[in-house]
């Protein structure tokens, strides 16, 4: 992670010179870039605007009222906002200030305060409790958020300490004490107080609070024509997820076949669901592709005879959603199990 630190007096120069150097002796997960007020034309506040932009993380070795009153300005969203860390210049506090959890400003607040033996400061509520948080499980999983109002009406039960319910398709379990493993949706247990769900499955409302976690366990095979329209092949798989129930959100891969590696519509697809594009030799197809339904025009056409389902196999998982056509473009989905 790329992080900007800040200093204003003599010995905070001394302090961000030495976390420079202490973030260098190590292979640390942290790459540490110093500025001080008086080396930038006008000050450090010229650079904090695309400072916010292009760094994950700012330490700024200050008052924090110097430090909130800068970054006042360019505060979006927790989801977006880079981690910020406040530290005096003597070195006795490293104060995780904003984006504590997604952005990372807890662990980089730790971080400072063990290299320069000082004392972290973490004021998040879960942290406090010894509570796994759920955008840290989520992040920690690669699991998308669907709703962060949900996430925060459920954590506030959590840190209440309420019966809470957990329903996954993956194997990891978020870390709290008075939770309840969910086997069946259909059947949650009345004294569960809310529910963490995760699921690629859309799920209709529930009767009581809940908040969605999207795993990327869903996988996509692609056929189509030459020069489809990538509008076309975009709608033909959100009207696959749609009829399966899926969410667009726990895509994982997209695969097809090298012919076809450079067909636009395929990768405007793979940009639209940001989603890596995986491209399966023509050996790879005809190692599997006996399991599936063959297609004459497709042998004649590519040198195989199905592309969709074999790329959504050779991807992973099992098949959920055999080959659908939409004039032109095929598509099959598999979904992966457990290990997340």
């Amino acid at each position: 992670m790329k992080i900007a630190c800040f200093s204003f007096t003599e010995e905070g120069k001394a302090l961000g010179d030495k976390i420079v150097c202490l973030s260098n002796k190590e292979q640390s997960k942290y790459i540490v870039q110093h500025f001080t007020n008086s080396q930038i034309e006008g000050g450090l506040r010229n650079l904090l605007g695309n400072a916010w932009e292009e760094y994950d993380g700012l330490i700024f070795i200050s008052a924090t009222g110097i430090a909130v009153r800068m970054i006042t300005p360019y505060i979006k969203d927790k989801t977006l906002d880079p981690a910020v860390v406040v530290v005096d210049d003597l070195g006795r506090f490293s104060i995780s200030l904003i984006s504590g959890h997604l952005g990372g400003a807890n662990e980089l607040a730790q971080w400072v305060a063990y290299k320069i033996q000082g004392t972290p400061v973490i004021t998040t509520a879960s942290d406090n409790r010894g509570i796994e948080s759920i955008d840290i499980f989520a992040k920690k999983n690669y699991y998308y958020m669907e709703d962060m109002e949900s996430i925060k009406e459920i954590t506030a039960m959590m840190i209440k300490g309420k019966t809470i319910g957990f329903y996954s398709e993956m194997d990891s379990v978020i870390n709290y004490n008075n939770l309840l493993i969910i086997e069946d949706l259909e059947n949650i247990n009345i004294e569960v107080d809310g529910i963490i769900i995760v699921t690629s499955s859309k799920i209709d409302n529930l009767h009581i609070p809940y908040t969605i976690l999207r795993p990327k366990n869903i996988n996509i095979g692609i056929g189509c024509r030459k020069d489809v329209e990538g509008e076309r092949i975009i709608e033909a798989v959100k009207e696959t997820l749609n009829i399966n129930k899926f969410s667009e959100k726990s895509i994982k891969n997209i695969g097809t076949v090298e012919v076809k590696k450079n067909e636009a519509g395929i990768l405007d697809t793979a940009q639209y669901f940001n989603s890596p594009l995986k491209i399966f030799t023509i050996e790879e197809i005809k190692s599997v592709e006996d399991k599936f339904n063959k297609s004459q025009f497709v042998k004649d056409t590519i040198g195989v005879y199905s592309v969709s389902e074999p790329c959504a196999f050779l991807l992973g998982g099992e098949m959920v959603s055999k080959k659908s056509k939409y004039n032109g473009i095929t598509i099959s989905i598999t979904k992966e199990k457990g290990n997340g």
